[in-house]
C-alpha cells in the first residue's frame, strides 16, 4: 500500500455520490481494479471490495468480505480500517437478520481506546439491540453518544442515558 493508491482509492470513494443507482456494478469494479493491484493475501482489497458491496445495497456480499478482511490481518495492516470493519459488518450483519452476531461483534469496541468513529460503534450498536428488542440498552448509548456534543445539557443527558440501563432503586 502506498500513498498514491490511497489518494486513488480516496478519490474513488470521493466520487461514489456520481454513480447512479444503476451504475453501481462500474464503481464496485473501479474498486475492484485498485483492490486488484494489491498483493494477493492483503486484507486491503477485500475490505475495499467489502465496503463497495456493502454501499451499493448488498450487505450479503460484503459480510464474507468483511470477515475475509479481518481474518486475512486488517487490523495488522490498518488498525482504523480493521474498526470501520467490524461497524460496517455488523451494520451487514443486522441488516441480514442477524443482529445478535453484530452484538457481539460490536460490544467489545465500546472498551477499544477512542477515536473518532465511537459514536458510529454506538449508533450501529443501538441499531442491532433495538432489532433484538433491546430498545431501552440502544437508547441509552445513542443518548450517550450525543451528549458529549450537546451545547448545554450534557451531564442530565448523560445521567439519563445511565439511568436507562440501571436497575432502579428500590
Amino acid at each position: 500500500m502506498d500513498s498514491d493508491w490511497e489518494d486513488r482509492v480516496d478519490a474513488a470513494w470521493a466520487s461514489f455520490e456520481e454513480y447512479a443507482e444503476e451504475d453501481a456494478a462500474a464503481f464496485r469494479a473501479v474498486i475492484d481494479a485498485l483492490a486488484a493491484e494489491l498483493a494477493e493475501d492483503s486484507p486491503l482489497g477485500p475490505f475495499e471490495r467489502a465496503c463497495a458491496w456493502d454501499s451499493t445495497g448488498h450487505p450479503d456480499r460484503a459480510v464474507p468480505l468483511y470477515r475475509q478482511a479481518l481474518d486475512g490481518g486488517l487490523a495488522r495492516a490498518d488498525g482504523y480500517r480493521a474498526r470501520r470493519a467490524r461497524i460496517q459488518l455488523a451494520s451487514s450483519l443486522r441488516n441480514t437478520g442477524r443482529a445478535a452476531e453484530g452484538v457481539r461483534l460490536l460490544t467489545p469496541e465500546l472498551d477499544a481506546p477512542p477515536d473518532e468513529l465511537d459514536d458510529a460503534v454506538r449508533a450501529c450498536l443501538a441499531l442491532c439491540l433495538s432489532d433484538l428488542g433491546r430498545d431501552r440498552e440502544g437508547l441509552s448509548l445513542v443518548l450517550g453518544a450525543l451528549a458529549p456534543h450537546l451545547p448545554r445539557y450534557r451531564r442530565s443527558m448523560a445521567a439519563y442515558a445511565r439511568l436507562l440501563v440501571e436497575p432502579a432503586a428500590e
